[in-house]
């Protein structure tokens, strides 16, 4: 590799927004803030979502699907109950 060229892949702590799980992995990304872990200072990046918080990974997707698909029933169904077939 060419010296020089590449930018600095060093440590880097990623805390997400919704549980406040801090996690250390290596990167290229610069940032302003800072936080101390184990008697070091890292980068800090904060997330929005991760695998910790993402419906996809937690499994809060398919109850969501699964409670619109009940209630969609129960929405089609409603209007035929009481009504008889001539």
């Amino acid at each position: 590799m060419k010296e020089g060229i590449h930018p600095e892949y060093r440590d880097v702590v990623f805390q997400d927004l919704q549980t406040g799980n801090k996690f250390i992995t290596r990167s290229t990304l610069n940032s302003r803030e800072t936080i101390e872990l184990d008697g070091k200072t890292y980068p800090l990046f904060k997330c929005d979502v991760t695998s910790e918080s993402h419906p996809f990974y937690t499994g809060a997707q398919t109850r969501i699907v699964e409670t619109g698909r009940v209630e969609k029933f129960r929405a089609r169904f409603a209007r035929t109950t009481g009504k008889t077939s001539a």
